[in-house]
């Protein structure tokens, strides 16, 4: 099974995460995925991918500017900076998070308008998906700091370009590697305190380590910022276990190295390779309800698929004093607990939900395009255990039998006999 592993021994950001996985690609990928990425429309923004050396390790440095310009950065990262508009308190406080200079722009952009960026890229609209959750992420994170809505969040323009094209890049990449697990290692946060517009915060800064939240850290013995908002949503959102690299066979490494130098090779680590089949860790979270409509339990539904849970399923139950009622079942990795959680009880009436930790074997998976005589229809394809099985994406068949007037089967049929 292709697995990719993330070695971390100096933290991560999303230049560097980039920059490794880039390495993984052969010489045709990494011309064509530059060109993807500096075609897919982010404003101003160019990405290079530059020679370093840390250590005597030979990697890849990106480069990205923005209308020409690269952001400096005094701490051991580049990273955004965001600020949080609290405008319950003062229509003109704004909360600033600073690892950088100061900078003096007018524009900033708020998560609207950060997902309404996304949204405009040329890019496949599953790694627009997986930018959107990741920022949602950040902006979470900075909304829990600073105590005010999501809404109220706003990224200031070069630091977000910046961090856009970051995000994309790693997305882009993770798709066109095609890993079917992605583990990596604990994460090195460095030690010691930054210096912000309005004060000195301590390392890891307050949203990284609300982001970090359920995954394994130690703080090593660098002294710095080692791991970024960024590099810490990044990996909360693709990694689906943190600890020591699996049994694998190695087939490519790649090393993405950040900007500065320090005693250690400052770089991440990629390794991808083959594993053999084997389980996945899962959480499933249950929880009895008697007490809420059909209604509300279909909505609480779609939104825990919303906050990332891998099955979410009802079983018709008969409860104390006989009253029917439903068990509603969740099933999630360890990366996405708390969300779950808070899912769970925000949008359904229990008060106390279960855990159990549990095995989890499956198929390898993917999603093809074929062209038929209806057009482009896409075929999920499964495989693994000497099992291999192919299925045409119903809501396709759906939307083939509405145009022709066909039923669903019909439309099965004559798509089997274009093989």
């Amino acid at each position: 099974m292709k697995t990719l592993y993330l070695d971390l021994p100096m933290g991560a950001a999303g230049d560097m995460l980039s920059a490794a996985l880039y390495e993984l690609l052969d010489e045709n990928q990494k011309n064509d995925f530059l060109k993807e990425l500096n075609e897919a429309g982010i404003p101003g923004v160019r990405v290079t991918a530059e020679k370093s050396v840390k250590c005597g390790i030979t990697g890849t440095h990106f480069r990205v500017s923005v209308n020409g310009k690269e952001e400096e950065a005094d701490n051991h990262h580049n990273h955004e900076e965001t600020h949080a508009h609290n405008n319950e308190v003062e229509a003109h406080n704004h909360v600033h998070t600073h690892t950088h200079n100061e900078h003096e722009h007018h524009h900033h952009s708020s998560m609207a308008e950060i997902e309404e960026l996304i949204l405009s890229l040329k890019i496949p609209q599953k790694i627009k998906n997986d930018v959107i959750e990741v920022y949602k992420l950040i902006a979470a994170a900075e909304s829990h700091v600073h105590g005010v809505p999501e809404t109220d969040i706003h990224f200031h323009e070069v630091g977000t370009m910046d961090a856009v094209a970051d995000i994309t890049a790693v997305c882009l990449l993770i798709e066109k590697i095609g890993a079917k697990k992605i583990y990596a290692s604990e994460v090195n946060v460095g030690f010691g305190h930054v210096h912000c517009a309005h004060g000195i915060l301590p390392v890891p800064a307050p949203a990284t380590a609300f982001i970090l939240k359920e995954i394994p850290v130690y703080s090593g013995h660098i002294q710095g910022e080692l791991c970024t908002p960024t590099g810490a949503a990044l990996l909360k959102h693709f990694v689906i276990q943190f600890g020591k690299m699996p049994s694998i066979k190695m087939n490519a490494i790649g090393y993405g190295m950040g900007k500065k130098d320090f005693e250690a090779a400052n770089c991440v680590r990629a390794i991808l390779g083959e594993t053999e089949e084997d389980a996945e860790q899962i959480i499933k979270f249950t929880c009895n309800l008697d007490d809420i409509s059909a209604e509300k339990l279909s909505f609480a539904m779609e939104m825990l698929f919303e906050a990332g849970a891998i099955e979410v399923y009802t079983v018709p139950v008969v409860m104390k004093k006989s009253r029917s009622g439903n068990l509603l079942c969740v099933m999630c990795r360890q990366s996405q607990k708390e969300k779950i959680l808070e899912t769970i009880f925000k949008h359904t009436t229990t008060l106390g939900v279960r855990e159990t930790v549990s095995n989890r074997y499956y198929l390898d998976r993917e999603i093809v395009t074929v062209q038929t005589d209806f057009g482009e229809v896409r075929l999920k394809k499964a495989q693994g255990y000497g099992v291999t099985r192919k299925k045409f994406e119903y809501e396709d068949l759906a939307a083939i039998a509405k145009k022709t007037g066909l039923s669903i089967d019909e439309v099965l049929e004559k798509l089997e006999n274009q093989k």
